[in-house]
């Protein structure tokens, strides 16, 4: 559900837009209709799915007393990649917005990540008066790391060097337990953790490789496999297991654009990993897969 925000702050940015070069292009002054336009958004964003989670998603499951949720053994980890991911593009667009309007890199770094952060904050507090779940530590601390990971190296490169990224595929898991893992595809990209995988993708060209261009990645991944409870590892002879992977990716950011609309779309796309041959170890051996995403 965390993935909701930064698909509404997507939509809008495009709905929005004019279709001009100009309208695309950073503002090299503080531009306060475009600050503006960038906190109607955001603030549209932030409070509708507040209401429309709470009234859709929290509304059967509230109870009166707040409590806390130990997960950190859950899904193999893999909701709490989920959150780390999500907070660093939530972070990385809503600084982006405020960028584009002309703000300094470290206010707008300041701004946007502490509205990320705070918006991840109060989905944790719903959590933690639902009877169903509970205020976890463990999803806090990723939303924390995600944020930070995306501040810090704007802060101490100017540039994203490693990048998080995903990719999904369905699984002939969710069969076995649609009502937790998805029956629609959308509902399985958000809720089957088998066919999602989480990448951290990099340059050699950013460490000093000259000859290795920046745009072309080498791209690790962690994902998971037979997971179908969160808190057990076998379930109808299924016996969960971790796979951690080795691809390559493109970084379409270093891909040299003059039109300030592709590079737009170039830093969306970018959140995703772009499909490629990959090695994966998963139960003590060795795999590969000519065609993975």
């Amino acid at each position: 559900m965390n993935k909701l925000f930064s698909l509404f702050l997507l939509f809008s940015h495009l709905v929005l837009a004019q279709k001009n070069d100009q309208f695309w292009k950073k503002s090299d002054s503080v531009n306060h209709k475009r600050i503006n336009y960038s906190s109607t958004i955001i603030g549209v964003g932030y409070t509708g799915s507040i209401i429309g989670l709470q009234q859709v998603w929290y509304k059967d499951s509230y109870q009166k007393d707040f409590h806390f949720f130990n997960d950190g053994k859950n899904w193999l980890q893999m909701d709490k990649a989920g959150h780390f991911y999500t907070s660093y593009h939530i972070a990385r667009e809503l600084s982006g917005l405020y960028k584009y309007a002309g703000v300094s890199k470290n206010k707008a770094n300041i701004i946007g990540s502490s509205i990320g952060f705070s918006y991840l904050a109060c989905l944790e507090m719903m959590d933690g008066f639902s009877k169903d779940w509970g205020f976890s530590i463990w999803d806090l601390s990723a939303n924390l790391g995600g944020t930070a990971v995306y501040v810090g190296q704007d802060m101490l490169f100017s540039r994203q060097i490693f990048l998080p990224k995903f990719s999904f595929h369905t699984t002939k898991y969710a069969a076995l337990r649609p009502e937790i893992l998805g029956e629609s595809f959308a509902e399985q990209l958000l809720k089957d953790y088998n066919g999602q995988t989480y990448w951290l993708s990099f340059s050699p060209g950013n460490f000093g490789q000259n000859q290795f261009p920046k745009w072309l990645c080498l791209s690790l991944g962690y994902s998971a496999d037979a997971k179908i409870v969160g808190s057990s590892e076998i379930y109808q002879n299924n016996t969960a297991r971790r796979e951690y992977l080795f691809s390559m990716d493109i970084d379409f950011t270093q891909i040299k654009v003059q039109r300030p609309f592709l590079k737009m779309l170039f830093k969306q796309i970018n959140t995703l990993k772009i499909p490629f041959p990959a090695l994966y170890f998963s139960n003590e051996k060795l795999g590969f897969k000519p065609f993975y995403f």
